[in-house]
């Protein structure tokens, strides 16, 4: 053992003693260490399956609700080209009732018959238009209905997750060919 002295103070310092770690108390914390290292990388592993599982939920509803936008459109598409036909296509059809947009012979249809695009419903439904007698503004309650417009409302539902999901669009359609 070295001795070391000191001028100033007289005082002899000795060497730091380490007490020793048995084996058998490393080994305890090296499973402790273990045990640690594991269940952060389970824990790790655990959160990214479950952000990537959210995320596919997630954009598989996007794709659909997407796919639904498209599908609104080409239903007001398919009413503008039924009247752009003849508007007996639209003042013929009962208010209130459910059609299906159908493309047969190279022109939009509506059926009464249901049809699907893919996981996708497409419903149109009519409603007829008062109009105040003064001012000829759409009116919701009074007034005289307006044979040549006809509000449209097209609805595009599907399933998701056990629910059923539905966007809808409405607009007015005029006879503006009369």
């Amino acid at each position: 053992m070295m001795k070391i002295f000191s001028k100033n103070k007289g005082f002899t310092p000795t060497p730091f003693k380490r007490k020793g770690v048995s084996l058998r108390s490393r080994r305890g914390f090296m499973v402790i260490e273990i045990l640690v290292a594991v269940s952060i990388i389970t824990a790790s592993i655990l959160a990214a399956m479950t952000v990537t599982q959210k995320s596919i939920h997630v954009s598989r509803q996007a794709f659909h609700t997407t796919q639904a936008a498209f599908l609104l459109e080409e239903g007001a598409e398919a009413m503008r080209i039924a009247r752009d036909n003849a508007w007996s296509n639209i003042s013929a059809l009962t208010v209130g009732a459910n059609y299906y947009p159908t493309f047969s012979g190279g022109t939009w249809t509506l059926s009464a018959v249901a049809n699907t695009v893919g996981i996708f419903t497409r419903t149109v439904v009519l409603a007829d238009v008062k109009r105040d007698n003064t001012t000829k503004d759409i009116t919701s309650s009074s007034g005289t209905v307006d044979v040549g417009t006809k509000l449209v409302t097209v609805t595009v539902s599907w399933m998701e997750g056990g629910t059923t999901v539905a966007k809808t669009l409405e607009f007015y359609i005029m006879d503006i060919f009369s």
